[in-house]
């Protein structure tokens, strides 16, 4: 008889990929598509949203916000505690958070508690690796700087080797061979090259006119 499986391990199991959506380069999953493929599987779930002693929803430490919300599915509750942040997933100065912003965290939190218990907990992660450092920010940007200037200079190789080709079929030919990134930044001039040659090919052999005949002398 086959074992029984745990709650993580069938939300875990469960495909949302079709269902997530991205934001600012970032997957996430619907607060509603989550509480419906939870609900889907343990119809008895039940979430909570957390109260100062005051009744407010939220709590804060006198500088940002954040939320308490928590997730129990058989008898397991999970909670997870989330910022109150605006679409850069910056905290929010406390003295700005709106109602709306708290509803936000609330939602989001709620989807975050039940991914603790498996459903979609692949998609976040790797969203908590710690920041970089402004000194490791900079080496980081002068590597792209750097490779970036790489590709432009092998750009400009494939160029002068292309110009130097002469027939429209060398052209197309050699264009073929490179890999998609060079044949994308090097497609308008390639594009250009072959149209020349083949025009100068055409006319060599009589199959088309000359692109400025002269004009015609009235009697």
């Amino acid at each position: 008889m086959a074992e029984k499986q745990s709650t993580f391990e069938v939300l875990m199991g469960v495909n949302v990929n079709a269902k997530k959506e991205q934001k600012n380069n970032l997957d996430y999953l619907s607060w509603a598509w989550a509480w419906i493929e939870l609900h889907k599987r343990f119809p008895e779930a039940t979430s909570k949203v957390y109260e100062t002693p005051e009744g407010i929803n939220y709590w804060n430490d006198g500088r940002t916000a954040w939320v308490k919300v928590g997730v129990t599915i058989e008898g397991l509750e999970h909670i997870e505690y989330l910022p109150v942040m605006d679409f850069r997933n910056k905290s929010i100065p406390l003295e700005k958070v709106t109602s709306a912003d708290v509803n936000k965290a609330i939602q989001r939190g709620l989807t975050k508690a039940i991914a603790r218990h498996g459903l979609a907990l692949y998609i976040y992660a790797g969203e908590d690796l710690p920041e970089l450092t402004e000194e490791q920010h900079q080496a980081e940007m002068a590597k792209k700087r750097e490779q970036q200037k790489q590709f432009q200079e092998e750009i400009e190789k494939q160029k002068e080797k292309i110009d130097k080709l002469e027939t429209s079929a060398a052209v197309k030919k050699y264009w073929q061979m490179l890999p998609k990134d060079l044949k994308q930044a090097t497609k308008e001039f390639v594009t250009k090259k072959g149209q020349t040659l083949k025009l100068l090919e055409d006319k060599s052999s009589g199959e088309v006119e000359e692109l400025f005949p002269p004009e015609k002398v009235k009697a």
